[in-house]
C-alpha cells in the first residue's frame, strides 16, 4: 500500500479509543480547570467533597486535611466508608469502580446521595488519574481495607489488612509532577476554602495540619453556627459596624423533601452589598435562581413593613432595591437534587423552582422578625430611608452621569483609539503616567492597540461611594473608552459585556511600589465595579522588563531578579572578560518607545499576565483587606504573606 493510500485510509483502525483515565491524564483541563496551583488544589477539594457529601448524608461530622512532608495530601474522615463489595455489572470492589471509572460514584440516581457537591461523581477518579500514587483505606464492617493506584491504574488488590470497630475513608494522594505545573500546596488557599465548607455546614469539624518543615501549622474549623457565623466572620473581618444586633437566620425545607435553603443576614454602616450565594456548597459567583427570589422578597418585605408601620408614607414612593440592600452582608445557601449552572462562569444556578421556594420562604421568616423585633426593625429602617433620601436627592445628577458614561458619548480626549472595530482584535493599554503613554503611542500597532494614560494613583473605591467614584476623572475616562457600563447595585441592565470594546484590557505600569500600588486600585475598581471584565478573562498586566543588558549589538532584556541572574551567569561563562552595559529600569518612562513596543507591546516577544478569580470569597476578603481602614488584618496579612516574594523593590 503506498503511503498516500495509508494517508487516505479511514476505518476502524484511526479511531483512537482512550482506556480507562487516559482521557483526564491527556485533557486535565477539562475535569479540574487548569494543571497550574488552581487545579492542584482542586484535587483536595475533590476528595474533601466527597467525605462533606457523607456530612451531607448525616454520616459524617469529623474531616481532617492534612499536608504531609514530601507535599502529599491525606483526607480522613468518619463517615460509612466507601462500599467495598463487588459492584454486581463491574465484578470488582465498588471502591475500585469508583477509583478508576470515569462517572461513577453514588451521585448517578442510585440512591447513595440526595445531595452532592464537587464535579458531579468524578472526582475520586480524576484525582486517581493525576496522581502519581494513591492510597484508599477504609474501616467498614469491623475491618479494615486498603488498595493502591498510580496515574490511574490499579496497583494491588483490596486487601483486608486489619480489624476495626470504627468506620470511614481515609485517602492519601501525592499530585504528578508529568501533569502539573507546581506541586507545592498554599497553606492559605486551603485554610480559606475548608473554614468557607465548615461555615456553610454547622457542626462539621474540618482540621488542616501542615507538616512540612519551616511550614508547620495547625487550624480546626467548626460552626454550630454555620452561615451565621460566617455573617459574623465577614463583618468583623472588615471592621464594618452592625446596626442592629442580631444576625437574622432561617432556614426552611420543602415540603417535597429535594430541597432545603438556609439565609443569614445582617445590616452595616457599609455603603456596599457584600451577599455569597452558595447551591451545594458551591459558589454560585454570577448568582441565579437563588439570589433573584431573595432580592424580590427582601424589596417586597421591607416596603411592606415601612408602609405597615408609617416609615414610609401614602404619597412617597417605594425604597428600590440598591437602598435595601445598601450596607447588608448576606450568606443564600440551598442545597437541593439536580442543581443546573450555567453562564460563562458555570457560576449561575439555573433551576427556576428554586426562585419561588427562596422567594417564599424570604417573605414569610424575613417579615417575622421584623415584627418580633421592632427596635432591631426601625435601626434597619433608618439605614434604609437614609440610603433612599440620598438617592432621591442625587437622582437626577446620577442618571445625567450614567446616561453621558454609558451612552455612547464621545471618547475620552486622552485616549489614542485603535482604528479596528471588531472587539475581540482590539486591546487597550492603560498607562502610568503621561510620559509612559506618549511613548506607549509612537510604540504601538495603531490597527489594534489603543493607549489610555492614566495620571497618578486613580481613586480608591474601597473607601468611596458611588457618587464619589462617578466624580472622578480617571475612572469616567476608564468607564467611557471601555463602553460597556458599570456594575451598579439595584440596576439589572447597567452593566453590559456585549458593548465591551476591548477584549484585552491590559494594566501597564512601573516595576515598583507606586507601581503595584497603581495596579491594586485599578483591580479594585474592576472588582467592585466591572467584575465581569475579570470572571470572563478580559484583564491582563503586562510585564515591563526589569533589566537590559548590552554588548555592542547584542541586547538582551530580563524580567526578574532570578532571570537577571541566570542571564549573566551564563553570559560569563561564554564571554568571561566583557564588561556589559546594565541598565536597570524603574520605570516606563525611561525606554524610548521602540523599547517599549519590542519588549512589553510587541504581540511575539511581550509577556502578559491574564487576572484570574479563583474564589469570589477569597477575593473579596483581600481587596478588603488591602484597601479599607482596618489596619490590623491587613498587617497580619503582609506578614503571613511576606515569605512568598520574590521580588522586592524598595
Amino acid at each position: 500500500m503506498s503511503a498516500d493510500t495509508e494517508r487516505q485510509k479511514y476505518d476502524a483502525e484511526q479511531i483512537e479509543v482512550l482506556e480507562g483515565l487516559e482521557p483526564v491524564r491527556q485533557r486535565p483541563g477539562m475535569y479540574i480547570g487548569s494543571t497550574g496551583t488552581k487545579g492542584l488544589h482542586h484535587l483536595v477539594y475533590e476528595v474533601v467533597d466527597n467525605s462533606v457529601d457523607e456530612a451531607l448524608a448525616g454520616f459524617c461530622k469529623n474531616i481532617s486535611v492534612t499536608i504531609q512532608k514530601d507535599n502529599s495530601i491525606v483526607v480522613e474522615d468518619d463517615g460509612r466508608g466507601m462500599p467495598v463489595d463487588n459492584h454486581p455489572k463491574l465484578g470488582i470492589p465498588a471502591v475500585e469502580v469508583i477509583h478508576t471509572v470515569l462517572h461513577a460514584g453514588g451521585k448517578f440516581g442510585g440512591g447513595g446521595y440526595k445531595v452532592s457537591g464537587g464535579l458531579h461523581g468524578v472526582g475520586a477518579s480524576v484525582v486517581n488519574a493525576l496522581s502519581e500514587h494513591m492510597e484508599v483505606e477504609i474501616k467498614r464492617n469491623g475491618y479494615t481495607y486498603k488498595q493502591t493506584y498510580s496515574r490511574g491504574k490499579t496497583q494491588t488488590p483490596l486487601e483486608i489488612i486489619g480489624e476495626s470497630r470504627k468506620t470511614g475513608s481515609k485517602t492519601t494522594f501525592k499530585p504528578d509532577p508529568e501533569i502539573f505545573d507546581e506541586t507545592d500546596f498554599n497553606y492559605g488557599t486551603l485554610e480559606h476554602r475548608l473554614r468557607e465548607m465548615a461555615f456553610l455546614n454547622k457542626g462539621v469539624k474540618i482540621a488542616l495540619d501542615d507538616q512540612r518543615e519551616g511550614k508547620k501549622r495547625k487550624d480546626v474549623f467548626c460552626y454550630e453556627g454555620g452561615i451565621r457565623e460566617f455573617v459574623k466572620y465577614q463583618n468583623e473581618h472588615k471592621d464594618i459596624a452592625p446596626i442592629h444586633k442580631d444576625i437574622i437566620y432561617f432556614e426552611a425545607v420543602r415540603e417535597t423533601g429535594n430541597a432545603e435553603v438556609e439565609i443569614a443576614m445582617q445590616y452595616t454602616k457599609a455603603f456596599s452589598e457584600t451577599v455569597f450565594t452558595y447551591a451545594n456548597n458551591i459558589n454560585t459567583i454570577d448568582g441565579g435562581m437563588h439570589l433573584a427570589g431573595f432580592r424580590s422578597s427582601l424589596t417586597r418585605v421591607f416596603n411592606d413593613y415601612a408602609r405597615r408601620t408609617g416609615m414610609l408614607k401614602e404619597k412617597e414612593e417605594n425604597f428600590a432595591g440598591e437602598d435595601i440592600r445598601e450596607g447588608l452582608t448576606a450568606i443564600i445557601s440551598v442545597k437541593m437534587e439536580n442543581p443546573q449552572f450555567e453562564g460563562q462562569t458555570k457560576g449561575k444556578l439555573g433551576n427556576s423552582d428554586i426562585r419561588g421556594f427562596v422567594e417564599s420562604t424570604t417573605n414569610d421568616r424575613l417579615m417575622a422578625f421584623l415584627e418580633e423585633n421592632p427596635s432591631q426593625a426601625k435601626d434597619i429602617l433608618a439605614k434604609i430611608i437614609a440610603a433612599y433620601k440620598v438617592r432621591l436627592k442625587t437622582q437626577k445628577v446620577r442618571d445625567i452621569e450614567r446616561k453621558n458614561l454609558m451612552g455612547g458619548g464621545s471618547l475620552p480626549g486622552k485616549l489614542a483609539d485603535c482604528s479596528e472595530k471588531d472587539p475581540a482584535k482590539s486591546e487597550i493599554f492603560l498607562v502610568e503616567g503621561d510620559s509612559a503613554g506618549g511613548s506607549a503611542k509612537l510604540g504601538r500597532d495603531r490597527t489594534r492597540q489603543a493607549i489610555l494614560p492614566l495620571r497618578g494613583k486613580i481613586l480608591n473605591v474601597e473607601k468611596a461611594n458611588e457618587g464619589r467614584m462617578l466624580s472622578s476623572d480617571e475612572i469616567k475616562n476608564m468607564i467611557t473608552a471601555f463602553g460597556c457600563g458599570i456594575d451598579i447595585p439595584g440596576s439589572e441592565d447597567s452593566f453590559d459585556l456585549e458593548k465591551l470594546r476591548y477584549h484585552k484590557i491590559i494594566i501597564m505600569t512601573d516595576a515598583d511600589v507606586d507601581g503595584a500600588h497603581i495596579r491594586t486600585l485599578l483591580l479594585t475598581f474592576f472588582f467592585r465595579y466591572m467584575k465581569q471584565l475579570i470572571l470572563n478573562g478580559h484583564v491582563y498586566i503586562a510585564q515591563p522588563p526589569l533589566y537590559q543588558v548590552r554588548r555592542g549589538k547584542e541586547i538582551h532584556y530580563t524580567y526578574s531578579e532570578r532571570e537577571q541572574d541566570k542571564l549573566m551567569r551564563e553570559l560569563g561563562e561564554k564571554a568571561p572578560n566583557a564588561k556589559y552595559d546594565i541598565q536597570r529600569y524603574k520605570g516606563l518612562g525611561e525606554m524610548d518607545a521602540a523599547q517599549l513596543k519590542e519588549t512589553t507591546m510587541d504581540w511575539n516577544n511581550r509577556t502578559l499576565i491574564q487576572v484570574t478569580v479563583d474564589d469570589i470569597t477569597l477575593a473579596d476578603e483581600i481587596f478588603s483587606m488591602l484597601m479599607g481602614d482596618k489596619v490590623e488584618p491587613r498587617r497580619r496579612f503582609i506578614e503571613e504573606n511576606a515569605a512568598y516574594v520574590k521580588n522586592l523593590d524598595i
